[in-house]
């Protein structure tokens, strides 16, 4: 887990107890969890103003940061505790992050598995062949329209339904691309 200079910085201001108090430091920690989780409002901002504004911006970044990384790349407790005793934390200091790291991580983990840019997840396909004999501009027509519904997943949002109307000639294609996609994918397997 690699941390920059910056947040170095910022959490060696978190681990002095000359800039944070200790008395603080509880109410402190607790506010950046509850804002990266976002489980709730934090209103004990009027209990940090023992702490220097720049200290607790900056302080509070970097903590922000810590968090998301180490539950970006499912840190263990060893891998935190270098971290910060690397920035000069107090094991008390060490031991109150650590507990609310591990009881948070995966409601963290959750909530950064929704972030980017990754299509949704077919989880299940459903379609119906309508017949139009007819419409209202030409009395004979006579084609098959296939209706499909794609249910995909979306993470934490659970699923919904995609749903498109497609000729035969446009469902045939669309297969021959699906096949085209499983091909492509075996090859790509079986080479590395």
């Amino acid at each position: 887990m690699e941390i920059s200079y910056e947040i170095q910085e910022g959490l060696q201001l978190a681990g002095s107890s000359a800039r944070v108090p200790d008395k603080a430091y509880d109410l402190f920690l607790n506010k950046v969890f509850t804002d990266v989780a976002k489980s709730g409002s934090s209103n004990n901002d009027s209990q940090l103003s023992a702490i220097e504004q720049g200290v607790l911006k900056q302080s509070y970044a970097a903590l922000c940061t810590l968090v998301l990384e180490a539950a970006k790349h499912d840190a263990d407790s060893d891998t935190i505790s270098s971290t910060l005793e690397d920035c000069k934390f107090s094991q008390d200091r060490i031991d109150a992050f650590i507990k609310l790291f591990q009881e948070r991580k995966e409601e963290i983990r959750a909530l950064l598995s929704n972030v980017g840019h990754a299509p949704p997840h077919i989880v299940d396909v459903d379609w119906r062949l309508d017949f139009y004999l007819k419409n209202k501009h030409i009395d004979k027509i006579n084609e098959p329209t296939y209706m499909i519904s794609l249910k995909v997943e979306q993470g934490l949002q659970g699923t919904k339904d995609v749903q498109f109307c497609c000729s035969l000639e446009q469902l045939q294609d669309l297969v021959g691309k699906l096949k085209d996609a499983t091909k492509s994918l075996e090859k790509a397997a079986q080479g590395s």
